[in-house]
């Protein structure tokens, strides 16, 4: 970890973009290369999120550094002169270039690379090359700004017409669907809860297929409701860790390797406490520790709960 240094009183902002700066002008960051982005900054210093974003911020304001689409935060480089004696064209304003896609799109690129906590309207228009204040034309405030971002994600994937007839199929087809979103796009899996859900047409979208597949097997609203609550919950409860993880990487600087290694003499304790012994069987019985792969988790929890909801479909289906 890089040590946060600079003038005394400082805060850790200003000495992270000193720091930048003086990589960029000594030569080892040249015009183009990739700065630090804001999660490697809060590992490298050690720092928080918010912080990184903020000494970001200041480094695109001051012209150093910019943001290139499918690339990152690369150094700023210098526009060549206009010829001698020849009236440069004017720049075209990119306030008029602006829409609700764009700004969208921006943000949800934001949101990928450094996190739903480091978006703001302000760093929205800093790597659109706008005033601040431009981008509160086409949406009002984050808080819609993200509903707008949800939207666009969970429209990213849909189905096609022909639905599988099989109801296990689909529900399969529909469960996987929104892992592979959550996986593109972990913060999504953040934004609703099962008591306050999201309300977006395209999250809608994905509702109404497991509901399709549910309906028609003489289950009452109350239970097919309840089952597509379920199917769900196990999607979303798992995918909220992708994002969780990500954070505690930024924030602490350890893999989650790592943060178990640190961590195992407290896991020795426990285990001879004499306090669990059930735990310590179990855990005792690995012979290279315990690899938690949520993706395994989402098929094997995805398997076990459709066997469960199997008697309850299909025996409903045959009493009617």
């Amino acid at each position: 970890m890089t040590k946060v240094t600079g003038a005394a009183g400082d805060p850790p902002y200003l000495r992270i973009v000193a720091a930048i700066r003086r990589r960029i002008a000594d030569g080892e960051l040249a015009p183009g290369d990739r700065v630090p982005s804001t999660r490697q900054i809060a590992r490298e210093w050690g720092v928080a999120l918010a912080t990184a974003t903020k000494a970001l911020t200041t480094l695109r304001l001051e012209g150093l550094v910019e943001a290139r689409p499918r690339i990152g935060t690369v150094v700023a480089g210098t526009a060549p002169a206009p010829p001698a004696r020849r009236r440069p064209s004017p720049a075209p304003d990119p306030e008029q270039e602006l829409s609700l896609d764009r700004i969208v799109r921006t943000a949800i690129e934001i949101a990928d690379a450094e996190g739903l906590s480091a978006l703001s309207m302000r760093g929205v228009a800093a790597r659109l090359g706008v005033a601040a204040m431009s981008t509160y034309r086409y949406v009002p405030s984050k808080e819609d700004l993200v509903l707008h971002m949800a939207d666009a994600a969970y429209g990213e994937d849909s189905y096609r017409a022909d639905a599988p007839e099989n109801w296990r199929t689909r529900i399969e087809l529909g469960a996987r669907t929104l892992w592979s979103l959550y996986r593109k796009h972990p913060w999504l899996a953040q934004l609703g809860s099962l008591t306050r859900p999201l309300l977006v047409p395209n999250l809608m979208v994905h509702g109404e297929w497991v509901l399709g597949a549910l309906d028609g097997h003489g289950l009452d609203p109350t239970t097919l409701f309840d089952i597509h609550v379920l199917i769900y919950s196990h999607v979303q409860g798992l995918a909220v860790h992708l994002e969780m993880e990500a954070h505690a990487e930024a924030a602490t600087g350890q893999s989650e390797d790592q943060w178990m290694d640190s961590r195992a003499p407290a896991l020795q304790e426990l285990v001879e406490s004499g306090r669990f012994p059930t735990f310590a069987k179990v855990v005792g019985s690995f012979k290279d520790g315990y690899d938690l792969r949520l993706d395994a988790l989402f098929e094997f929890g995805l398997k076990a709960l459709l066997d469960g909801l199997t008697s309850i479909i299909e025996g409903q289906e045959a009493v009617t």
